[in-house]
């Protein structure tokens, strides 16, 4: 993909990004994104190689990249992952929540909230939960958008995404990790 000028890529995971991009951060205008879950022990990995991080949702991630930040004397931009369906098995913070976690994050831990990511309930119309998640970013007034994956990319940007994730478009679905259990 790098010969053929693409220069943005999205990651789901810090050390598998690691493995693949570590030796190539210096390629010109190379821009990595973190767009999977993010835990806590990851936190100044994350912010040594990523030039943004999508996936902020929790009070202690926030403070976990606040002092990454600080100690490494550099800030990836953020978005905060708002579980706009509030499925119990998916991470993000509460749309109820999401002002306040807002305000948190910027002045509490000073962190550089650029603007907001979701992904709706397999099983639902998308179109409104894109709608909730831009209306909350307006009302905070955050410019960046982060909805819509290869199913749905054309409702996201009807409704202001300025991000899109199309991996599985491009790359096909993702293999599912075989578990040490399966092998055995």
């Amino acid at each position: 993909m790098l010969a053929t000028g693409q220069r943005l890529f999205g990651e789901n995971r810090v050390q598998e990004a690691q493995a693949r991009w570590s030796a190539r951060r210096a390629v010109s205008g190379l821009q990595l994104r973190l767009i999977g879950p993010l835990q806590t022990n990851k936190a100044e990995d994350a912010v040594a190689l990523f030039d943004a991080i999508d996936s902020l949702d929790r009070p202690k991630l926030a403070a976990a990249l606040a002092e990454a930040a600080q100690k490494l004397g550099r800030s990836p931009e953020l978005l905060i992952q708002v579980n706009t369906g509030e499925e119990p098995q998916k991470a993000g913070v509460p749309p109820a929540d999401a002002d306040a976690f807002i305000k948190v994050s910027r002045e509490t831990f000073g962190l550089p909230i650029r603007g907001l990511m979701c992904i709706p309930p397999a099983d639902e119309e998308p179109a409104m939960h894109f709608a909730l998640l831009a209306k909350i970013a307006a009302r905070n007034g955050l410019s960046e958008l982060s909805m819509g994956m290869s199913h749905d990319f054309e409702t996201a940007i009807r409704f202001g995404a300025t991000q899109v994730r199309v991996g599985s478009a491009l790359f096909g679905d993702r293999a599912s990790p075989v578990s040490p259990v399966a092998k055995a």
